[in-house]
Parts: C-alpha cells; sequence; structure tokens
C-alpha cells in the first residue's frame, strides 16, 4: 500500500506540482487549500506526511500543525514556505513542532529526499 501524504497549501500550482511530482515517485497524495479542510481529511484518512504552507488563507501554518498535532501525535509535518525564516530560528522556535523545513524554491529532489528521510519509500 501507498504510503498517504497530505499537503496543505492555499496556491493552486503548489499542490499541483507536489501533488504529481510525489504521486509519480510512489506516494498516494491528497491535497487541500486550507486548515479546515485538512481536519476533515485527517479524520477520514490520516496521512503518514503531512506538508504545509506557514501563511494560509484561513489559518496560521503552525497553529494548523499544533491542531493536527494534537490527532497525529506521531505523524512527522514538514514546513514547506515561500517566507525566508533564519536557520537558528527555525531551531529555536519549530524544533519538536516540524519534523522538517523546507523553502518552497527548493528543488524538487530535495522534498523527496527529505520525504524519503522520515517515512521512507
Amino acid at each position: 500500500m501507498k504510503k498517504h501524504i497530505l499537503i496543505v497549501d492555499d496556491e493552486p500550482e503548489i499542490r499541483e506540482l507536489l501533488g504529481q511530482f510525489l504521486g509519480g515517485s510512489g506516494y498516494r497524495v491528497s491535497a487541500v487549500p486550507t486548515a479546515v479542510e485538512a481536519q476533515r481529511l485527517v479524520a477520514k484518512d490520516p496521512p503518514q506526511l503531512v506538508i504545509s504552507d506557514l501563511q494560509l488563507e484561513d489559518s496560521d501554518g503552525l497553529d494548523m500543525i499544533n491542531q493536527l498535532k494534537a490527532t497525529l501525535p506521531d505523524t512527522p509535518m514538514v514546513l514547506l514556505t515561500g517566507v525566508f525564516i533564519d536557520a537558528k530560528v527555525v531551531r529555536e522556535t519549530l524544533s519538536g513542532k516540524v519534523a522538517g523545513y523546507l523553502q518552497k524554491t527548493a528543488p524538487l529532489g530535495k522534498i523527496l529526499d527529505e520525504i524519503r528521510l522520515l517515512i521512507g519509500p
């Protein structure tokens, strides 16, 4: 059975690009634009990994991750954002909240490497 990845991003292009790439890399992908839809999907079909944007239209990505962690405490959460965050801030602020942090401009291969590191192929 394919491992399930949930992508939460309010940019349709990002959802489509990641969905196609990760789907072609052997994962089952669900993609939603809002935190509310992410909560609904998680309740019905829990993923093995969540990739979320930091800034969502209906929520702060970190707030949503904290809410999802209550339901999925052992599921890795990866923050994928276009907002630059200093590496020191990431270590101090996000440590324990997210398993990974990637820029949206990161090569798809790097994103795939991070996913494989967290949940395997």
